[in-house]
């Protein structure tokens, strides 16, 4: 398919929620396909939409070591996080040159509609865990850097901006 560009920070389209996805249509297959290049591309462990400009609540992730195993989700939502947390390093495409340690639940449950348009319930853990809250953080209008407080955020999106990211 196709490699697609990531918005740069701060584009508005990043701070906007996405739109529900009605069902699973050839188009929706065609944007996940792309996502996943994209995210081979980078290379990186997930992407949502919004990233590419696509304002759809449509996610991937791939955390596998050996790849090829991309989860495509729609309207991924979090049921259940467990109580012990993971740090991890993040960051996004959308702001080269920047990361920060974030603590996430270490696994979580989601509720999504598959690459078939079947509600399912997936357990994620660790990397695959962080990398789908991130996601869905995406899905949400968020970034990675809103866990921090105002002075480290503000850290990191300074130290993307002195290395021409943001």
């Amino acid at each position: 398919m196709t490699v697609r560009r990531c918005l740069p920070w701060p584009d508005a389209r990043l701070r906007t929620p996405a739109t529900d996805v009605d069902a699973i249509t050839d188009d929706i297959r065609r944007v996940w396909a792309d996502m996943i290049d994209t995210m081979e591309a980078m290379p990186g462990v997930g992407l949502a939409a919004p990233q590419i400009g696509v304002m759809l609540r449509l996610a991937v992730v791939d955390a596998s070591g050996a790849r090829g195993q991309a989860v495509r989700l729609a309207n991924p939502v979090v049921i259940h996080a467990s109580v012990e947390l993971r740090e991890q390093e993040e960051a996004s495409p959308n702001l080269p040159g920047a990361s920060a340690v974030i603590a996430r639940p270490r696994a979580v449950t989601v509720r999504f509609l598959n690459a078939d348009g079947v509600q399912e319930d997936r357990d994620f853990v660790g990397l695959w865990a962080t990398s789908v809250q991130h996601q869905i953080d995406h899905l949400a209008g968020r970034m990675y850097f809103d866990h921090l407080s105002k002075l480290k955020r503000d850290m990191v999106i300074r130290r993307a901006r002195k290395q021409g990211g943001g």
